[in-house]
């Protein structure tokens, strides 16, 4: 995306209420997440490639088609807090088809048709540790255990992936990673593809797991995801740090 459409739309950055981002007050930036993300994250959202980003969105969401909704922006940061996360699952930026993105990497509601690298997970997820095959698409149960879902890009037009990478949101979750690798409980990096794994860069490899392999699409799975084994090496390394191991298994309500 053009860098121009940054300064768009300049009297009104993006709103979303208690959900997302807010846009007047400046009490609302310190309660964007709900959660200890918002003091760990302050310096960033009060940054200007920040507010950059909040006035472009707010041109966007009028002019375009957006994924996720407004309300589901920071659903990762929402549900997985900065004390809680035992694991990082980077996607590259969200689903760009109608009702499949909801704030999480790689997850879609259920009732929403499982999407192809998804039905690559569960199927090393089967092999890896034995667990039923899901039969719907939703990683909540894993977000809520400590497992934090996140795009490294947040948002993307309609049919068009990659369509905001020109927005700032990497320098924006880059800092999410940098944060994490400072906490002291050390924890699992699992890196799928050459754009989480430019995220390495920020984690020190000596205090946490990282786990790196191919993406899980249709086109590169076969390659050195299949086989990786990746849920069940950051269960033993959990377990070797004196941490709660995940349940990977998907509830199916």
């Amino acid at each position: 995306m053009s860098r121009r459409l940054v300064g768009s739309c300049r009297e009104e950055p993006i709103q979303t209420g208690c959900t997302g981002i807010h846009s007047s007050g400046e009490g609302s930036l310190y309660n964007m997440f709900g959660n200890d993300w918002d003091e760990v994250l302050q310096q960033e959202t009060q940054a200007d490639y920040f507010n950059n980003i909040r006035y472009a969105l707010a041109a966007e969401y009028k002019t375009q088609t957006v994924y996720p909704p407004k309300e589901d922006l920071f659903s990762a940061l929402k549900l997985t807090p900065y004390h809680k996360v035992k694991a990082v699952i980077i996607g590259q930026d969200p689903y760009h088809g109608a009702g499949q993105a909801h704030g999480l990497s790689f997850s879609v509601r259920p009732g929403v048709r499982v999407p192809p690298s998804l039905k690559n997970i569960y199927k090393e997820l089967q092999d890896d540790l034995g667990v039923p095959v899901p039969k719907h698409g939703s990683l909540i149960h894993w977000a809520e255990q400590g497992v934090l879902l996140l795009n490294a890009v947040l948002t993307v037009r309609e049919g068009q992936p990659n369509s905001h990478q020109g927005l700032g949101w990497q320098t924006f979750t880059d800092a999410v990673i940098r944060e994490l690798n400072e906490r002291t409980e050390p924890m699992v990096y699992m890196l799928w593809g050459s754009h989480a794994q430019k995220k390495g860069a920020f984690i020190n490899r000596d205090k946490h797991l990282v786990l790196e392999s191919t993406h899980p699409s249709p086109l590169a799975a076969h390659r050195g995801f299949l086989g990786s084994r990746p849920f069940s090496k950051a269960n033993d390394f959990l377990v070797s740090q004196g941490i709660k191991p995940i349940d990977w298994t998907i509830p199916e309500n």
